[in-house]
């Protein structure tokens, strides 16, 4: 297990055709929502006021997590920062 957080900020051209935007943000909403369901998305959390979230992922390694990123639909669109996370020796938590 291997924990990151990751912001995503999304820029979705403006002048990009309306059925693109809509299908695209479909996809995205399905995928995010079976990555979710599959435990590798435990978390996701809207920025207000921003076309940005902050999630926590739970996957195997930075390999997988890099192929997930690179697999969503508005990733073209996408400025993404990654930090790896790890326990705290101040964490009360086991």
């Amino acid at each position: 297990m291997a924990l990151f957080h990751v912001r995503m900020d999304v820029n979705i051209p403006r002048d990009l055709d309306p059925e693109v935007r809509a299908e695209t943000i479909a996809k995205e909403k399905a995928y995010s929502q079976e990555l979710q369901r599959a435990g590798k998305w435990p978390e996701i959390w809207r920025i207000v006021g921003k076309y940005s979230n902050i999630s926590i992922f739970d996957v195997d390694s930075a390999d997988e997590l890099h192929e997930i990123l690179f697999n969503l639909p508005l990733f073209p669109y996408m400025d993404i920062e990654v930090m790896a996370l790890t326990k705290h020796g101040s964490d009360v938590k086991d």
